[in-house]
This record gives structure tokens, sequence and C-alpha cells, in this order.
């Protein structure tokens, strides 16, 4: 999308072109990725309309919005009517020369347009074929369409978070993305895996990522709890021990860190005001770490209290141990303790609210995040870079592109003159390039 740098003269993927006929969050995440490590991803678009995120959620007038901007920076877009008969011709020349195909379309929907696995593995043998959907190839489920708190749901997620009485009782979905950019993301490792597989190989495979496998795979100690559930009948790392009516099934994990130690959520200075005034503090299950809380608490006398002497015992008792630990949590605000209980060596971190993070100074400087230059109306605007970084290697991050906008550099690259490319316009086979045009969102405010 714009001339090498040094920053990204060794970009990973460099070279490797990918075709990208995904929409909304999981899909695209995926592509994004690729795009970032240096990959030529040409986005694939309905003519007039594009991605449907473009114009949902907006915030400011004739701008795409951020939940466009923020998963299609670096890519290219070419809007193509594959319903047409040029239109396909098109999508197969690009797929011809493409060293990767990701779709994320409703099941089915592929095949019956011609641009199933079989066909295009005889059309480009070296081709990787990355799909991502839902539920597995062959689950009863198999042709559901799968949004977010679906795959939460059907993924274990769902029914494993929040609380176990009261009107809170039911199951909820996680704030992070499992079922959308965490599915994106494990498409993302099947293909990676793939290209390095055909260096061996020198044939193109079929990468298939369900969003319900995407969530189990984050869940998979809920299934160890599950087991041990089975085995035990019951659960002392969970909240709700030992007080608790065991069922077949393992109840919500409320606040608690998930293993054999003692991890909850403690009010800090400023929270009658501040809903995130929180921290985190885990009690290891070592007495030395006991104590070590202990002693930075100024309370040395819960060393030897009987109740918390051992690591079972602390966990018999931990409904009392909350209110000893949040009558000196309350003292400090959130950043005082992360600092005076990590000297000690206490697990401990503050709540960090959304408002906090995209101000972190520290987060802003390490690239984690980055910030855009749209142009236009949007002008600068932030989101989350690559997840991790690489000692010779800093993606250049670009802007999204508007609608259609690498139409004729895509299709020359294909061998269309600019009349040829006029009449596909013409035809209704490509939309004409276009800039954002909407109005803000109008938000109706409560009283």
């Amino acid at each position: 999308m714009a001339e090498e740098s040094e920053e990204n003269k060794y970009a990973p993927l460099k070279g490797i072109k990918v075709v990208d006929w995904t929409q909304v969050q999981s899909g695209p995440s995926c592509t994004q990725l690729l795009a970032w490590l240096g990959a030529d991803v040409i986005k694939i678009e309905r003519p007039n309309t594009g991605d449907p995120t473009r114009n949902e959620l907006l915030d400011i007038q004739d701008s795409w919005s951020l939940y466009y901007l923020q998963l299609n920076a670096n890519k290219k877009s070419l809007t193509l009517n594959i319903k047409t008969d040029e239109g396909k011709k098109i999508m197969y020349d690009l797929i011809k020369k493409a060293d990767v195909f990701v779709e994320n379309i409703a099941p089915g929907s592929a095949e019956r347009n011609g641009f199933g696995w079989e066909k295009l593995h005889a059309m480009n043998p070296k081709l990787i074929y990355a799909s991502l959907k839902g539920f597995n190839k062959g689950s009863r489920f198999e042709n559901v369409k799968a949004f977010e708190p679906v795959a939460q749901s059907a993924g274990g997620a769902a029914s494993a978070t929040g609380w176990n009485e009261g009107k809170a009782n039911v199951p909820t979905q996680s704030a992070a993305a499992l079922g959308d950019s965490n599915s994106g993301m494990h498409l993302t490792i099947g293909i990676l895996a793939a290209l390095l597989q055909r260096e061996h190989t020198g044939e193109g495979t079929f990468v298939y990522q369900s969003m319900q496998d995407a969530v189990l795979n984050l869940c998979r100690i809920k299934l160890r709890d599950q087991i041990m559930l089975d085995n035990l009948g019951a659960l002392p790392h969970y909240a709700v021990y030992p007080n608790w009516k065991w069922g077949k099934a393992i109840p919500r994990a409320e606040n608690t860190e998930g293993g054999q130690v003692i991890g909850w959520t403690y009010k800090a200075k400023g929270w009658e005001t501040d809903p995130n005034a929180y921290v985190y503090i885990v009690i290891q299950n070592s007495d030395k770490s006991w104590a070590a809380i202990a002693n930075t608490m100024g309370h040395p006398e819960w060393i030897t209290d009987p109740r918390f002497d051992g690591w079972q015992n602390r966990q018999l008792h931990k409904e009392e141990i909350y209110p000893l630990i949040e009558s000196y949590t309350k003292q400090y605000d959130k950043y005082e303790l992360t600092k005076k209980l990590g000297a000690a060596g206490v697990p401990v971190g503050p709540v960090l609210d959304w408002h906090e993070l995209e101000n972190d100074p520290d987060l802003n400087s390490d690239g984690t995040i980055v910030t855009i230059d749209q142009g236009g109306n949007r002008g600068k605007f932030k989101t989350i870079g690559l997840p991790f970084t690489l000692s010779n290697y800093k993606p250049d991050y670009k802007r999204a592109p508007d609608l259609g906008e690498n139409n004729k550099e895509i299709l020359s690259s294909l061998g269309y003159d600019p009349d040829q490319i006029e009449k596909l316009t013409e035809e209704g086979v490509i939309s004409k390039a276009k800039g954002p045009k909407n109005p803000r969102t109008e938000v109706i405010k409560g009283e």
C-alpha cells in the first residue's frame, strides 16, 4: 500500500499475496495481522456498500467507523460483484496469483458461489485456503451463523463467567472478543503454519477454524475443572467453596484467579466514586507468600492465625480473608497498592479502565497502542497494534482504504485498461471508489 520503509524492510510476510473475502471482525482481524506482518492484502468488498462495519457505530460525520478502521488498516480495497461472470473471472484471476485466500462468509456460501476449497485448489495448488466459521464441519450446528456471543456461549466461556447468586446469576459473555478477534488470531496461526508447511510440500492446504474451537482453546482450564469436579465432587479453588451445593457442571468462576491460589478484586481508595478503583491481588499457596502479604499490610498476626495456617485452611476461610485485605487496600489508590505490594513480591495489578488505557503513557510509547493518520474528518485514530514485538521488524502502520480505493490499481495489474475498467463500473461489476459520506449518529440520551 506504500513504499517500503527501513522499518519494514524485513517484513516476515513480504511478498505474500492475500485475497481477503472477510467482513466484520473475526476474518478482518486475521487479515489485518497478515497485513501488519507485511503481506499484500486485497480486501474484496460489495460494490457501493462494502464491509458492513464501514457505517456501523458512527461517531464522526463523513468518516468510516472506528469499527472498520481498527480492523482494516494497511489493506487494499477492491469492490467486486462476484455474482457476475466478469466479477467471478476477476476473483479467479486474483486467486490464481495469490498465496492465501481467506473467507468468513455464511456457511456454504463460498461453495455455492464457486469458491470452494476443491475448485480453488485445482485452480492454484499452492494456495492456502483459510475458512473461518462458527462451528466445525460435521457439527450438528455446522450451518448455524455465529456471532461473538454465540461463540462464547457454545464454547463454554459464558457458562463459566459471572456470579452464582442474585440477579447477575446468568451466563455472561466476556468483554474480550473471544469469539471474533480471538478466532482471527487462531486462524492466523493456522495460516502461518500452512505457509511453513508449503515450504516442504510445495502445495497449499485447507485451514479451517471454527469460532467455537477458538473459544474452547482459551477456556481449556475449564475442562480441567470439569474433570476435577467429576473426580472430586467439589472445587476448592472456586469462590463458592466450601458452602455450595455442587451439581454436575462447574459453577461460574466469579472473580477467582482460576488456579489453586486465592485471587480476588479489592476496593482501593476512591472506590466510592470510581467504579474501577480496584486492584487484583493473588495469594499464592506458600506460607512465605502469605507472610509477605501479612507483614506488608501490617498484620503479622495473620501468619499464626489457625484459620489461615496452610493454603488449604486459607481456601476454607477465604471469605474471612477478603475483608481483612480490603481494610488495608481501601487506604491507598490502586497505583500505590501496585507499587507497595509489588515491591514485596505480591502478584498485584490495578484495574485499568479504558480511559486510562487509551491515555496510558507506557502503552502509547512502547507500540502497544498505535496512532494511525486516516486523514479526512477522522484525522488520527488509535488502535491496538501488533500484539507482539520482533527485534528486527516494526509494522509500518497505514490507514484503512476507502471503498474501492484500489480498484484501478488492482485491475490494471490484471491487464484491464482504463476503458475496460470504466465499462466494469457501468455494468455493476465494480463500483466507483468513494470515501465516507454519512451523518454522525444521533444519540438519544436518557434523563
